[in-house]
């Protein structure tokens, strides 16, 4: 597994499996049990995705040891305050059976993302996170974020396809030091992006899948995935992609096919934002 060194110099698997949308328990405990199988180690959660308790049963049944797992977790935007912060951070590890998260992100730019951030450093401090970071933030948010913050984010964690390419943020991210992670990095199954025809010529070359090819363009771009499936032949096909890599040109066409599409929620649509404050 390729690593990542991140800003405050702790690595990251560059690949990892999402449990966005993973509802059942069973499906959720068999998938994480089939990517260990495959050699996955960094898992990607978030408290509102109703999942964190699966994902810390089925990672205590394993026989891998906690040190040599990654695990990502997000506070929800509804606890906008640094002691709701703090106490969300400790639901999160009692749920995940662990006395420490690898990383830890704020998981919009909702009201009361700089009092977050502050919990987030003290916790960070503390030894609580290995490294913080946020998620949906854009350059406004960072910028707003960064004018008061005493840690830098060691990663920014956004919507990213061959549709979706975010050019213009990921070389600010770039230039901040601050780590690319892709969440929906196939297009979220609903882009049209695996039908895409230059993505299937590309796939045939290397007699891999698209998704496969999609995944090694992003980490070409020193992008950090998070691929989701409950399939356990995707789970192994996903993780199957260090074994080549995209030409130079084969990366510019990938370029080419940019829609600037977003497929979900916009960070900036602060109506959005508002209502998220009320879910749970």
């Amino acid at each position: 597994m390729d690593e990542l060194t991140l800003n405050n110099g702790q690595k990251i698997p560059q690949l990892g499996l999402g449990v966005f949308l993973v509802q059942d328990a069973t499906d959720l405990k068999r998938s994480v049990a089939d990517a260990l199988k495959d050699g996955y180690r960094h898992f990607d959660t978030a408290a509102i995705y109703h999942n964190e308790a699966w994902v810390g049963e089925a990672l205590a049944e394993s026989d891998v040891k906690r040190e040599d797992l990654f695990i990502t977790s997000k506070v929800w935007d509804s606890n906008t305050t640094y002691d709701e912060t703090i106490a969300a951070f400790k639901e999160s590890l009692k749920k995940l059976q662990t006395d420490y998260l690898d990383l830890y992100l704020i998981h919009w730019p909702s009201e009361g993302y700089t009092e977050k951030w502050r919990a987030m450093e003290d916790l960070y401090n503390d030894g609580k996170i290995k490294s913080i970071g946020v998620s949906n933030f854009e350059k406004p948010h960072l910028d707003k974020l960064l004018a008061s913050a005493k840690v830098k984010p060691a990663v920014d964690q956004i919507e990213t396809h061959p549709y979706f390419q975010q050019k213009e943020l990921h070389d600010y991210l770039t230039s901040l030091n601050i780590a690319h992670e892709a969440w929906g990095p196939l297009g979220q199954g609903k882009s049209g992006v695996m039908e895409d025809a230059t993505l299937k010529q590309i796939a045939d070359a290397h007699k891999k899948s698209v998704a496969q090819v999609i995944l090694r363009w992003h980490l070409q771009r020193n992008i950090i995935v998070i691929p989701k499936s409950i399939h356990a032949e995707r789970i192994a096909q996903n993780i199957d992609v260090f074994d080549f890599k995209l030409s130079d040109d084969e990366m510019n066409a990938i370029a080419g096919i940019d829609k600037n599409r977003r497929g979900s929620e916009d960070p900036n649509d602060e109506e959005w934002l508002k209502k998220s404050l009320s879910m749970n």
